[in-house]
C-alpha cells in the first residue's frame, strides 16, 4: 500500500514529507518553550540590552527559516516537474533574502526602541516612530530589491519605472512631504517645547502638541489652532516662554503744576515700588524712571520694569498698575487729564463797530 504512487510519489515519501514538516514545526515549538523558560530570563538578568536586541532581533526570522528549511526538504525529495521546482526555487530564493531582510529591519527597530529612547526626553520620542518607520522602509526595499535581483529580475527597468512614479508621487504629496520635514526640523532644531508660549506671523499662543502633519497651539481665547508644520519652519518665530524676564515701558503723564520736589518724589518711589510688588525684578539694573520730556499738556516720565520668568504677565502688571495708583495718589501727585483750553480774543475791529453803533441811536434819541 504504500508503495503505491499519488502524483508520481509513493504514499510512503509523501508521509515522509508530511512528518519533516511536522518535525520543523515541533522544533520552532520547542525552540519557543526554551526562549521563553531560558533565553528570555537570562538576557533580562543582564545589564547590557544588546542581548535583548539580539535576542528579539534573531528569535521570529529563526524560527521561521526553520519553517522553511523543513518545507523545502518536504518538497526536494519529492518528484515534481522541472517548471515546478524551478518557481519553488525561486520562491525559495525571495522568501530566504526577505527573512534576513527582517533580521535586520528588526535589529534596527530594537536598537532605535532602546538607546535613541533612553537618550532623548518626551519632545524627542515624537521624532522615534517617524525615523523608525523610515529606517524600516528603506532597509525592507533594499532587501525586495536584492530579492527580485537573487531570481533574476531587471533591477534597472524596475528602478526606472519606480523613479517615474516616485516623481509623480512627489509632485502629488509635496505638501505632505514639507510637512513631515518640518515635523523633522521642529523637533531637532527645537526652537519652542510643548507647553511654551510662541508669537509668529498674527499668532501667538501656547503649543499644545507637534504632530507629523501639523503642530497645534492654544489661543488666549482657549481655542486650538492647527498650523502646517511648514509654515511655521518658514515663518520667523518668537518664543515667549524662553524668555529670562519680560520687559515692561510705560510712559507716565503728570500735570504741569508739578514741582520739581513732587517729581524727584515720583522717580524715587517708581525706584521703590519693584520691592513691593511679587515677581517683579528688584536689580537696580532692571530698574529705569526717569523725566523724558515736557509735551504739549504734560510731564512726561519713562518707566522700565522687569517681569520675573516665573511671574504672571497679566496678573504683576495690573499689580504694578496699582501700586503706581496708590503711591501716586497718597503722594499728592497727579497725572494729566486729557483736556483743551480754548482762549478766544475779540477784534479790535469789532469793537469800534459796536460804539459806532451805540452813537448813532444817542444822536437818534436826541432828534426826538
Amino acid at each position: 500500500m504504500l508503495e503505491n504512487e499519488i502524483w508520481g510519489n509513493s504514499i510512503q515519501n509523501w508521509i515522509i514529507s508530511i512528518l519533516i514538516i511536522v518535525a520543523a514545526i515541533v522544533i520552532v515549538k520547542l525552540i519557543t518553550l526554551l526562549s521563553k523558560k531560558v533565553l528570555k530570563p537570562l538576557t533580562d538578568r543582564t545589564k547590557n540590552q544588546l542581548d535583548n536586541i539580539i535576542f528579539y532581533s534573531l528569535e521570529p526570522p529563526v524560527k521561521f527559516a526553520i519553517i522553511l528549511l523543513g518545507i523545502w526538504i518536504a518538497i526536494h525529495r519529492l518528484v515534481y516537474p522541472d517548471s515546478f521546482v524551478k518557481v519553488v526555487d525561486n520562491i525559495y530564493r525571495i522568501l530566504i533574502v526577505l527573512d534576513i531582510t527582517w533580521v535586520f529591519a528588526r535589529l534596527f527597530s530594537g536598537l532605535l526602541q532602546v538607546y535613541w529612547g533612553r537618550r532623548s526626553n518626551g519632545q524627542n520620542n515624537k521624532m522615534l516612530p517617524i525615523i523608525k518607520r523610515t529606517i524600516l522602509v528603506v532597509v525592507w526595499i533594499i532587501g525586495l530589491v536584492m530579492a527580485l535581483s537573487n531570481v533574476g529580475v531587471d533591477i534597472s527597468a524596475l528602478l526606472g519605472t519606480l523613479g517615474i512614479g516616485g516623481i509623480a508621487f512627489a509632485l502629488a504629496a509635496q505638501d505632505t512631504v514639507k510637512n513631515i520635514f518640518g515635523a523633522f526640523t521642529l523637533l531637532t532644531d527645537k526652537p519652542f517645547n510643548i507647553g511654551d508660549t510662541i508669537r509668529f506671523d498674527s499668532i501667538e499662543g501656547t503649543v499644545v502638541d507637534i504632530g507629523i502633519r501639523s503642530t497645534r497651539i492654544m489661543n488666549d481665547d482657549k481655542r486650538i489652532i492647527t498650523i502646517p508644520n511648514f509654515k511655521i519652519t518658514d515663518s520667523a518665530i518668537t518664543n515667549i516662554s524662553s524668555e529670562p524676564m519680560r520687559r515692561v515701558v510705560l510712559n507716565l503723564r503728570l500735570t504741569y503744576d508739578t514741582t520739581a520736589e513732587k517729581m524727584n518724589e515720583a522717580l524715587k518711589i517708581l525706584k521703590a515700588l519693584p520691592q513691593k510688588v511679587e515677581n517683579v525684578s528688584s536689580s537696580p539694573s532692571n530698574v529705569v524712571a526717569l523725566f523724558t520730556e515736557y509735551s504739549d499738556s504734560a510731564l512726561g516720565i519713562k518707566y522700565i520694569y522687569y517681569i520675573e520668568k516665573q511671574g504672571d504677565i497679566s496678573g504683576v502688571t495690573s499689580n504694578m498698575n496699582m501700586e503706581i495708583l496708590d503711591s501716586f495718589n497718597k503722594a499728592g501727585i497727579e497725572f494729566v487729564s486729557p483736556t483743551r483750553t480754548i482762549y478766544l480774543q475779540k477784534d479790535e475791529s469789532e469793537n469800534e463797530t459796536k460804539d459806532n453803533d451805540k452813537a448813532s441811536e444817542a444822536k437818534v434819541d436826541s432828534l426826538k
